[in-house]
């Protein structure tokens, strides 16, 4: 009967023994917590924002524009159009829905945009602006059609200096495994 009740009272431990365990490995030095934020006006940027924070075990945010974009908003051929009008201006900064009011926890920050004009669109940058990301590493990441990213983090680097910038990748088709050794690259 003893062994019995010994043997229940080990099994009973086990799975609290495991949580212990895997929380000592959360607090370890070399575990980081990660946020993924993005902006994706058809869908393709959202992807990859979904991917790498799956690989990651990164908290998923969208960088939600206010309001959101037509196809009229988009149609880079007009000057007149929406996207234009504030890629034309450095200072312009579009309303977001919403602020992550958590982000201090937060030891790495991917954002991930379009490439707009070389650029990240402007709402990037009110993300940026209305967060405090000093002391985080910052990690850009971009979907283009043709253009690279240099463009866009040479200006993120030039507005915000102060910041940790990563260089940052393209990542038009990333997958669970690329997302995942990227993210280990940058997590030593």
């Amino acid at each position: 009967m003893k062994r019995i009740i010994t043997a229940l009272l080990i099994l009973a431990l086990l799975p609290i023994s495991a949580c212990a365990q895997n929380k000592q490995n959360m607090n370890n030095d070399n575990y980081k917590k990660v946020l993924v934020a993005y902006f994706s006006a058809t869908g393709t940027t959202e992807r990859a924002a979904k991917t790498l924070a799956a690989a990651t075990g990164g908290d998923l945010f969208e960088i939600a524009p206010v309001p959101r974009y037509t196809n009229a908003d988009l149609n880079w051929h007009d000057r007149k159009s929406r996207s234009s009008v504030e890629m034309a201006d450095s200072k312009c900064r579009p309303e977001i829905k919403n602020v992550k009011t958590d982000i201090v926890d937060y030891d790495i920050v991917f954002i991930g945009y379009p490439i707009w004009w070389d650029l990240a669109p402007r709402q990037v940058y009110t993300f940026i602006d209305k967060h405090d990301l000093a002391g985080k590493l910052v990690v850009p990441f971009a979907t283009s059609g043709g253009s690279s990213i240099n463009g866009s983090v040479a200006d993120f680097k030039r507005v915000y200096p102060k910041l940790d910038w990563d260089n940052g990748r393209l990542v038009n088709r990333i997958d669970a495994k690329g997302a995942k050794a990227w993210f280990d690259s940058l997590n030593k």
